[in-house]
């Protein structure tokens, strides 16, 4: 197998995932530079997501008509310029609207690079591919925290954007040299309305759950723009059935596994997504630690999830996707559950171990159900697959920063008091029950669905090559 070419788009989300982690560690900082609270400042977080849901839609359409690689280059040129708009914006709206450029850019880096990766992958080699593809990728949450709330810490939280220049200059340069030309295609018209109606139902949805429940917006703004997000996405629903060509092809959920993965993903992801946001919270308000020490602690997940990497093909052979799935699927749940019984009395050892199995529970099954998005699809449907798969995980991620922060701030109006540890508390334990319901899509699938993807039917695994 090619390792260089994963490896090389792993940049991208080597940026994407640095950026999120760097921003939660210091959000509370970055919120009091604002002048605004931090529950607030999660209108930054959501802006990034709703950006990367409105414009990943067409990602896949440019990358067949002005080719892959030159809309991968131009995508983390766009990324380090918001970054670098972010690390000199001076009020909340100017860092919202350079958080939104960044999403802009990240709407095209990740799933063109998939989509790189899935049109030059044998499928055999598929779970190893995936796995070398988020293995830097990895690296980005586990040292954005330390690195992040270090910075924040002794220096200024501005400077924690800046990272992503060098590293966006070095992913251009690398892609220019090494990635291969992805031949285009003469994709049919652009579907414009079906585009109109994604970008309302990504922004309407997200920006109106983020905003209910605020102190400076009436209840009746985030509840007409949720109404507005359900009935484009109802009337996208009606479009895409009588479109020749929609800008997301809904007929992909009539294969099984590609389905059982989105449907089970985006439940996953949208705990995990309000994970990054509570945990820094809970640690730096809840705990009393600074950025940096929270940063300290909050890495061990990433690190968890970068060892599953090096396991995830001999395991997904040895007991198929279903059982992996499931199993990784409970076990998530119920370590996410056990976040809402820290103290400041616990052991930060005690916390660490339990972020480190939290962050390899959620990997095996991130791997596994990325993978088996794309076991059966054909590579004639892998654009608009990656590109489906790329707008439901984010908008479970944006879910579920805005369903955490609506627990707090629901939880903290009920109390009459600023936000406490108990609220924290509660969040974890509801996202916890949130995150269990991601086993039911799994339940009716077929035991060797997507065993040419996992190996599974094999009777012994084949070494890879170089192994």
């Amino acid at each position: 197998m090619n390792r260089i070419v994963p490896l090389i788009l792993a940049v991208a989300l080597f940026m994407e995932q640095m950026d999120s982690t760097v921003i939660a560690t210091a959000l509370p900082a970055i919120a009091a530079d604002l002048n605004v609270g931090p529950i607030t400042l999660k209108l930054a977080l959501t802006s990034y997501m709703v950006a990367l849901a409105m414009f990943i839609p067409i990602s896949g359409w440019m990358a067949d008509r002005f080719g892959a690689k030159k809309i991968f280059r131009i995508a983390i040129l766009v990324f380090v310029i918001g970054s670098i708009c972010c690390a000199f914006s001076g009020n909340l709206l100017q860092f919202v609207i350079s958080r939104f450029l960044q999403g802009m850019g990240g709407a095209m880096m990740t799933p063109v690079g998939r989509l790189v990766l899935l049109r030059t992958t044998p499928r055999s080699e598929l779970v190893s591919a995936m796995a070398l593809l988020t293995i830097p990728a990895l690296i980005g949450p586990l040292t954005g925290p330390p690195i992040g709330g270090f910075i924040t810490t002794y220096f200024s939280w501005h400077w924690i954007f800046l990272i992503n220049v060098p590293v966006g200059v070095l992913g251009i340069w690398l892609s220019t040299i090494f990635l291969p030309e992805v031949e285009t295609t003469n994709p049919p018209a652009i579907d414009w309305w079906g585009f109109f109606l994604t970008s309302v139902t990504a922004a309407g949805t997200v920006f109106g759950l983020s905003v209910i429940g605020l102190p400076a917006l009436p209840p009746a703004m985030g509840i007409s723009a949720t109404a507005v997000g359900i009935a484009a996405a109802i009337a996208y629903v009606i479009h895409a059935r009588n479109h020749p060509a929609p800008i997301l092809n809904l007929r992909l959920f009539q294969n099984d596994a590609f389905r059982a993965a989105s449907n089970s993903g985006t439940l996953f992801r949208v705990s995990t997504g309000a994970i990054p946001f509570l945990m820094p919270l809970m640690l730096q308000l809840g705990f009393g630690l600074n950025p940096f020490q929270s940063g300290l602690i909050t890495f061990a997940g990433a690190l968890g999830a970068l060892i599953v990497k090096f396991v995830a093909r001999r395991v997904f052979a040895a007991t198929g996707f279903k059982v992996t799935l499931i199993v990784s699927g409970i076990a998530g749940a119920i370590l996410t559950g056990a976040n809402g019984f820290f103290t400041p009395e616990t052991p930060h050892v005690f916390i660490v171990a339990f972020l480190l199995m939290s962050g390899f529970a959620r990997s095996f099954f991130f791997t596994g159900s990325n993978a088996l998005s794309y076991s059966d699809i054909s590579d004639e449907q892998a654009s608009q697959a990656t590109s489906i798969a790329s707008v439901l995980q984010q908008i479970s991620l944006a879910l579920g920063v805005a369903f955490a922060a609506f627990i707090l701030e629901a939880s903290s109006m009920i109390s009459g008091t600023h936000l406490q540890l108990a609220d924290f508390h509660l969040a974890f334990f509801l996202v916890a029950g949130l995150s269990l319901l991601s086993v039911f899509p799994l339940l009716r699938l077929d035991p060797m669905t997507g065993s040419e993807v996992s190996g599974h039917r094999r009777n012994r695994i084949q070494p890879e090559a170089g192994e």
